[in-house]
């Protein structure tokens, strides 16, 4: 019951999240996942791997119940999204071939690192300048293959990443969160189905597992993710997620510092 209990809160922290500030809520997913994994009998050697994986897969549901609700608000730019997303599912599937490749303990260093970093970014609101409009389609590729590969590797949906980069396109901060919610599901499936396929018939991965991907977490984490996507999405449209957002980077900063210090 308790490992329910978590799973379902941590769900629910996830798609809130996802929702206000268009993040796929893979920071708060891995580091809990990284401990409770274990518990239900993931090895050591693959156990960031599977919360990766089950991170993504969880993001690939919040993603559509998110997107749904910026798009009702005219919050998503379709023409920039499709051109980012070949570039995106790209760039996914290289994360999880690196990721599978890397051992366990070098991988939790990389996702503290990616956290710490972003928590900085968080905490002293490192948006770019609109010094630029949006490349064309192969511009947008290449970038969404960089933020598609840097994603899958730590299990977030990118939204840390595609959020200043469409700020710094002159693209309404608003519009620029919607849009990442957005990409958010192809950087999740592509990278979900990538954990799945490497880990697939592995030794040490807890049963009820596809590859990478914990079956059981999955299904306890998405229950209440989905739920609360949409209320976050509302929060961001009608209040200012400013104080929120330095209260996460904090906490954020925590987590990261003890995935990089234990």
């Amino acid at each position: 019951m308790e490992t329910i209990a978590v799973f379902l809160a941590t769900g629910a922290a996830a798609g809130l999240l996802a929702g206000l500030f268009g993040v796929g809520g893979g920071l708060i997913i891995v580091p809990a996942l990284a401990v409770i994994l274990p518990k239900l009998g993931t090895s050591p050697e693959v156990v960031m791997q599977s919360a990766i994986g089950t991170s993504l897969a969880v993001i690939g549901l919040t993603g559509i119940s998110s997107t749904r609700a910026h798009h009702a608000r005219g919050g998503v730019i379709w023409p920039i999204f499709w051109r980012l997303a070949p570039g995106i599912v790209a760039g996914s599937l290289i994360g999880a071939v690196v990721a599978h490749h890397v051992a366990s303990d070098t991988l939790k260093k990389c996702v503290g690192i990616g956290a710490l970093l972003i928590s900085i970014q968080m905490l002293i609101d490192a948006t770019p300048k609109a010094t630029r409009s949006a490349p064309g389609a192969v511009g947008l590729g290449i970038v969404g293959s960089l933020i598609g590969a840097l994603s899958a590797l730590i299990g977030i949906g990118g939204g840390s990443l595609t959020v200043p980069y469409l700020t710094a396109c002159n693209i309404d901060m608003r519009r620029a969160v919607g849009t990442s919610a957005a990409c958010g599901m192809p950087i999740a499936w592509a990278g979900a189905a990538g954990f799945a396929f490497n880990g697939y018939g592995l030794p040490g991965l807890a049963p009820w597992s596809l590859g990478y991907v914990d079956l059981a977490a999955f299904a306890g984490i998405a229950v209440t993710s989905v739920l609360t996507a949409p209320l976050g999405a509302r929060l961001a449209h009608g209040l200012s997620p400013k104080l929120l957002k330095r209260a996460f980077a904090l906490f954020l900063a925590a987590i990261s510092l003890r995935m990089l210090l234990s």
